[in-house]
């Protein structure tokens, strides 16, 4: 029965492939892709608010106590739930986007599609103090991968299918069509082609517009009490945009910084209890760190910081403009720890929702800051650009924050504001940290994928395809005689000099080092391989990314240099004249329109 399964599905798939051309099969995906991330994140966000109905049913309105046991309920479920029903790692969900793109020929597993959904949901509805957009991200995006493998597409096609899955879980969960292409092509780093714009347009499109029927047509936060743009707050927007910048720079370095700390706990019972502490407690005292945020954020945009001094022993602080100013001015300070704590734990979210929340907050308290020094600043404004502010910085991704925070609100009158607020922020965070969060973890291991095509291409080049074997290895103890009965028969001028026991790379000899004495029989005993081989002038490691392979042979000015493994060992060789052959039919197969 499942064979004769296959076999009509292979049926189906050759009358597609002669019926259907490739580009119209394209926009076809792209519907039902659309359709399926949108689908997602409307169950996501149901699942979230019954939980949360759920938790607030048990709290009974005193939720003080509960911050305490709520976030740590979740934690562990999610944990639990990762490591002994899915039993991979889900976390880092864009920054898992990437490496499939760049080094897993965009083939990302299949319960990727469902498992980040319940984790994320379970981490949020409890309290956990992250996003749910990362996670349907990589869902959206898993189907994409998935939906094209089953139909047998082509590398190309699956990267483009990876970027409409990601722009449509987007356009889902926000209800933004142009942030989910502008995330894409930012920071997916897909490149903009008229083949890739069509389909990510398509599917963006398609899910919000399913979002629209099954959640409704208002904006995701309201904001209505905002003051019209004037030019002499362009100054004032200027800092607003430094501030974000440098506040973006905390975030993303504390969040590496933190991220470290868990992973030196080698236990999962560790490391949920020291989540569990630190983000109770923080809850504990400041409520608004709860979940994803958005409440403070509704309450910000409508001048209305009161309610973010409810539920807590520091409603004191309240009372007062500087006080408010020190109060959510640590909330911004411990955002980073909650929301790495919550992830570092076990628990599944990602950093939208932080950015967004740490973001709103920098920008009401810098109004509140400045309009205390008697320079009058709408506060609601500064809290609507602070939220741009701080994703283009995190993100490294202006056109996406713009674009995103100016569909969320309808605020599209602040659109100068917006731009002016995302671009001094990304170009303030860039002078000290050139990638992004998500793609930070990649490019430190050279595995990144960017818009740089040179670059591309080598990311996309694997050392397995360049490697040569066809070289003729003597061992150290070999005479000259010898030697030159290999060298007779050899096709290749080097020849590798190889421990017999440990198989160890112990120098080369270049046909050029011993032509001159190849011909007289009369040393052919009194020299061995050991004394007639040299050193390599470099030594390329197997896991070496490519590009740092291309930096070793410019520097060095070799043409050949030998492959060894992280023990020494000799693997091969890799030449200059391969890499330029595998670079171009790389580059040709992605250059393709």
């Amino acid at each position: 029965m499942e064979n004769e399964h296959k076999s009509r599905f292979a049926k189906l798939i050759e009358w597609r492939e002669e019926h259907i051309k490739d580009n119209h099969f394209l926009v076809i995906l792209s519907l039902i892709i659309g359709i399926a991330t949108a689908f997602a994140a409307w169950v996501l966000k149901g699942i979230v608010h019954i939980i949360q109905t759920l938790v607030m049913n048990i709290s009974d309105g005193a939720f003080n106590i509960w911050y305490l046991i709520f976030p740590t309920v979740g934690i562990t479920i999610a944990s639990l739930f990762v490591r002994y029903v899915v039993r991979d790692d889900i976390s880092h969900g864009v920054t898992k986007i990437l490496a499939a793109i760049s080094q897993h020929k965009s083939i990302i597993k299949a319960h990727n599609m469902w498992s980040s959904v319940v984790a994320s949901a379970v981490t949020i509805g409890f309290g956990g103090s992250v996003g749910a957009e990362a996670p349907i991200v990589l869902t959206g995006s898993a189907i994409g991968s998935n939906l094209g493998r089953l139909f047998r597409l082509d590398q190309k096609t699956l990267m483009l299918l990876v970027g409409c899955g990601a722009a449509g879980a987007i356009g889902g969960i926000f209800k933004a069509p142009i942030a989910g292409m502008a995330f894409t092509l930012e920071v997916l780093l897909l490149d903009l082609t008229m083949t890739s714009l069509l389909p990510l347009l398509i599917t963006s499109v398609t899910a919000t517009s399913m979002a629209y029927l099954l959640m409704g047509s208002e904006s995701m936060f309201k904001f209505e009490s905002y003051a019209p743009f004037e030019v002499s707050r362009i100054p004032f927007i200027i800092l607003l945009g430094l501030v974000c910048g440098f506040v973006s720079l905390y975030f993303t370095r504390g969040t590496i910084a933190i991220e470290k700390v868990f992973k030196g706990i080698k236990k999962p019972i560790g490391k949920i209890l020291l989540g569990a502490v630190i983000l109770s407690v923080l809850i504990f005292f400041f409520p608004p760190l709860y979940g994803e945020g958005y409440e403070a954020i509704e309450a910000l945009l409508s001048n209305q910081p009161d309610s973010l001094f409810e539920q807590t022993l520091l409603s004191p602080l309240g009372t007062n403009v500087w006080g408010v100013v020190l109060y959510l001015s640590l909330i911004v300070l411990f955002k980073v720890l909650a929301t790495t704590a919550t992830n570092g734990a076990g628990g599944t979210g990602g950093i939208f929702a932080p950015s967004l929340f740490v973001g709103c907050l920098t920008g009401f308290a810098l109004a509140e800051t400045l309009n205390i020094l008697g320079i009058n600043i709408p506060m609601s404004n500064f809290a609507f650009a602070g939220m741009a502010g701080l994703m283009a910085g995190v993100l490294h991704a202006p056109l996406t924050a713009t674009f995103l925070i100016a569909e969320l609100t309808g605020g599209y009158d602040l659109f100068i504001t917006l731009i002016i607020t995302s671009v001094v922020s990304y170009l303030t965070i860039v002078a000290f940290e050139p990638h992004s969060l998500y793609a930070m973890r990649l490019a430190q291991k050279g595995e990144l994928l960017t818009h740089h095509k040179d670059r591309s291409v080598l990311t996309l080049m694997k050392m397995e395809s360049v490697i040569e074997t066809d070289l003729d290895v003597v061992a150290p103890d070999i005479s000259l005689g010898e030697l030159v009965k290999v060298i007779a028969q050899s096709k290749r001028n080097i020849f590798p000099v190889v421990n017999a026991k440990t198989g160890v790379l112990m120098g080369i000899i270049p046909l050029d080092e011993v032509r001159n004495i190849m011909f007289q029989p009369r040393l052919y005993n009194r020299f061995t391989a050991e004394r007639l081989m040299i050193s390599a002038p470099a030594k390329i490691n197997s896991n070496m990314p490519m590009e740092k392979v291309m930096d070793v042979f410019e520097s060095t000015g070799a043409w050949n240099l030998p492959v060894v493994d992280d023990e020494g060992r000799y693997l091969g060789f890799v030449s200059k004249s391969k890499i330029f052959n595998s670079y171009r039919k790389v580059l040709v197969h992605f250059s393709d329109e």
